[in-house]
């Protein structure tokens, strides 16, 4: 099972470094609605992308890691704390949507919370509680 959530947060946080560091242009498109595209805050947001591809990208090394050679952590106390900071990088996406999707529901909000960022949303909670429970799991 272990094995199983690394490869899937391997897979996500690669997947974040794609969209974020090549896809750049898309990921602003997913945020700013059609009608503020030609804005020079469009090209910000996009040239934001690499920095925040970034991050992913060293979650996904990290998954990597852990994945192939567990090894290298062998106190229980070691993993603990791994799975637990995988499950914040993870929470930290949610919990940063968290009140977009509440304004949302009251049709508001910077950005809309559907199709491809309600997936994303939905996976980052998915997967940090998916990382808690290999926290408990080991705690026990």
């Amino acid at each position: 099972m272990i094995e199983l959530v690394l490869v899937v947060n391997a897979v996500w946080f690669g997947l974040g470094f794609h969209l974020f560091a090549f896809r750049r242009m898309i990921f602003a498109k997913i945020i700013v609605p059609k009608e503020y595209r030609e804005t020079p805050v469009f090209e910000t947001l996009a040239a934001t992308g690499p920095f925040l591809g970034g991050f992913n990208f060293a979650f996904c090394v990290l998954s990597v890691i852990l994945l192939f050679n567990v090894s290298l952590f062998p106190e229980l106390e070691q993993r603990i704390i791994l799975f637990a900071v995988i499950a914040i990088a993870h929470g930290s996406q949610f919990v940063a949507n968290l009140p977009i999707a509440l304004e949302n529901r009251k049709g508001k909000g910077v950005w809309q919370i559907k199709g491809l960022m309600r997936f994303i949303f939905i996976t980052d909670f998915s997967l940090m509680l998916t990382n808690a429970v290999v926290v408990v799991i080991y705690a026990w």
